[in-house]
Parts: structure tokens; C-alpha cells; sequence
């Protein structure tokens, strides 16, 4: 990479921060932008801390206090349509969804590479913890060096076109050591903590925003024993997620998770956490990185930072895929997206649209 205008999208937070003073002291022409995506209600709540570029006077005082220009972009109504309202559809759909997918294929990315060409930048650069490098002519994706911080998951759709204009600065770098270098270098919100919560349900009260936006299509139920017997209500299937045994409203006089929705009935069913086991899944919206072929046999991620099960890759329908694990798979949940590895390098994936137990699988 020469000494050229760079673009970096900027947070405020400590990540995207020491992205843009690392490629600033490379000698590169840094410019910062930040998209102005969300707004929080005035009432003293939380705020969500993630990779969405949410906090625009945080990220103006870092712009400062670096000595690079700054510009803010609304771009409210395309978040409301591409990531919140397909948010609360899902949920309503007993579906659960991964907006950071939707939020960087469908607005983030694609936006500041625009908002790049309009300034002249021919790079854009993020504070991601993953990698880029070429291979044979070909641009891989890899996991961030942090695997704790890794955010490869998020990003596995992007096309080559779209990484051969991107730049992670961190992905050799441990979260540790962005702390530390962001001391040293005194930059406002240094020592700003984290949070795991959407940057638009800081709360992580999922339930009550998707109710506070859909409240006249709720539709109570009822909540069902393993066996299908009634044992209580509730106000929606928008309140439950496949696998989730906390905060179920009700006790059973034992461990139970939630194993089957049914939105068109309105159901909820319990059960032991062997009726979560999934032996296949299928998949759409998917994507294969440039090189990667099916039928493939790769490790599969069902969930950002979970583990990565050994199987098979099968097509399916133009844009989908049936994946077959080798060993059964707890809460492979639809609405997540199945990220396709080789060790550190990404392959691919697909959202989850419906999984199997061995029992549902043909001979």
C-alpha cells in the first residue's frame, strides 16, 4: 500500500482510532468519516458501543486531536430499511437475525466506499480484526491475529472487488496492544469500554423493541411442554430464540430450552437440549469466496465467536446450499449465518434458513 488518501471509517471508539493514527503515521492522507446511522432517545439510556460508527462527536474529537479532516454522513433512512426493519420482520418470523451481516454488506461498506470515491481516497480503511492478503492473484480473507477479537464472521460476503479497496490495520494487532498504543498516544476515548449489544438495542432488550415497533402484530400464544401439551402463555414468538432456556415465563421443574417455533400458530415449545441437535442445515444468500468451489469440505461457524464444526458443503438451488455436519450440532439457529473456514482463511457462507435432525434427513 503507497502513501495515498485514505478514508477511515471512524466510531469514536478506541479500535477505529488507532486504525486511523496508525495509517496517519504510515505517512498516508487520512481522512475520517463517520455515518450517522441511529438515534438515541433523549431520556439518559444506554448507548451501544460496536463496530457501527454511531458515536460522531467521539470520533471528531479523535479526528481532532490526530490533525485530519472529519465528515459525518446521514444515512439514517437506508440503516432503518436495510437493517432495523428486517431486524423486527425476523423476530416477528420466530427468525433471528444477525444485523452486523446485513448493516456491512448492505450499508456500511458499500456507502463509505462511495463516500471514498467522492473524496478521492482510493483506500477506505476499518478498526476489524481481520485480514486481507494475495494469494496466487486472489484476495483472501483471514481471521483477525486476536481470535478473541476475530470479526472475520461479519465480513465473509464481501466480494473481491469491495476487499480490494479495503484496509483492517488491526488484524496483526491484539486488542491489548490497540489499548495500549492508544494511551501512549493520548487519543480521546481511550479507555472507553465495550459492549456486546446492538449499537440500536444498547439495552439488549431485543423483545421490547421489536414489541415497541410492531406492537399491534404481536401475537400471544402458547408455551408448550416437550410433549406438546400447553403449560402457559405469551405475548409473542418475538420474545424467544431458538436454544434459549433463560427468562422462558415459566418453570418446569427442570432445565428445559426452547426448541421449536412456530410464528403462523403462535407456539413455543420446550425441551431437553437434545432435541437442539442438528445434523444438517440449509443455507441462502450464499456466498463462496473467489476460488472456492462446492461440494466443499470445510469447518462451519453457526454463530459469531462460536465453534467451527467439521463438514460438508453440498449446492443446492441456485444461491443456496445443504450443509451436513459430521457430528450433531447444538442450536443451529435460522436468521444466523453459516461461515465457511480452512483454518485462518475464510471460505464463504450463507444465512441459516431451516436445519435437520438425523431423524429428519433422508437415508
Amino acid at each position: 500500500m503507497s502513501r495515498e488518501r485514505v478514508l477511515v471509517a471512524m466510531s469514536g471508539g478506541v479500535d477505529s482510532s488507532v486504525a486511523a493514527a496508525r495509517l496517519l503515521a504510515a505517512g498516508h492522507e487520512v481522512i475520517g468519516a463517520t455515518l450517522h446511522l441511529w438515534d438515541y432517545p433523549d431520556d439518559g439510556s444506554a448507548r451501544g458501543r460496536c463496530c457501527a460508527p454511531e458515536d460522531v462527536y467521539g470520533a471528531r474529537r479523535v479526528a481532532d486531536a490526530l490533525g485530519i479532516p472529519h465528515y459525518t454522513f446521514d444515512r439514517r433512512e437506508l440503516f432503518e430499511a436495510e437493517v432495523v426493519t428486517p431486524f423486527v420482520e425476523a423476530y416477528l418470523q420466530g427468525v433471528t437475525p444477525s444485523p452486523c451481516v446485513r448493516c456491512n454488506r448492505g450499508v456500511k461498506i458499500p456507502e463509505l466506499l462511495g463516500l471514498a470515491d467522492r473524496l478521492g481516497a482510493r483506500w477506505l480503511a476499518t478498526g476489524h480484526y481481520a485480514r486481507i492478503v494475495e494469494r496466487e492473484g486472489v484476495l483472501t480473507l483471514l481471521q483477525g491475529h486476536d481470535t478473541r477479537k476475530d470479526q472475520s464472521y461479519f465480513l465473509h460476503m464481501l466480494p473481491q472487488a469491495t476487499l480490494a479497496r479495503l484496509r483492517f490495520p488491526l488484524g496483526e494487532a491484539t486488542k491489548a496492544e490497540v489499548r495500549r498504543e492508544a494511551a501512549a498516544l493520548g487519543l480521546p476515548g481511550a479507555d472507553k469500554g465495550e459492549s456486546q449489544e446492538l449499537c440500536f438495542v444498547a439495552d439488549g432488550r431485543y423483545a421490547q423493541f421489536v414489541a415497541e415497533r410492531a406492537r399491534e402484530r404481536l401475537r400471544p400464544g402458547k408455551l408448550l411442554d416437550e410433549d406438546g401439551r400447553p403449560i402457559a402463555t405469551h405475548a409473542g414468538v418475538h420474545a424467544f430464540t431458538l436454544g434459549q432456556r433463560r427468562n422462558l415465563g415459566v418453570a418446569v421443574g427442570k432445565r428445559s430450552y426452547v426448541v421449536r417455533l412456530d410464528p403462523a400458530l403462535g407456539t413455543v415449545q420446550l425441551g431437553d437440549r437434545e432435541r437442539l441437535a442438528v445434523q444438517a442445515a440449509s443455507l441462502e444468500e450464499l456466498t463462496l469466496r473467489a476460488g472456492v468451489e462446492l461440494p466443499l469440505r470445510c469447518e462451519v461457524a453457526v454463530r459469531y465467536h462460536g465453534a467451527r464444526h467439521p463438514a460438508l458443503v453440498e449446492a443446492a438451488t441456485p444461491g443456496a446450499a445443504e450443509v451436513r455436519f459430521d457430528h450433531p450440532v447444538i442450536a443451529v439457529v435460522p436468521g444466523q449465518y453459516a461461515v465457511f473456514y480452512a483454518g485462518e482463511q475464510v471460505l464463504g457462507g450463507g444465512v441459516i434458513r431451516a436445519s435437520q435432525g438425523a431423524e429428519e434427513l433422508p437415508a
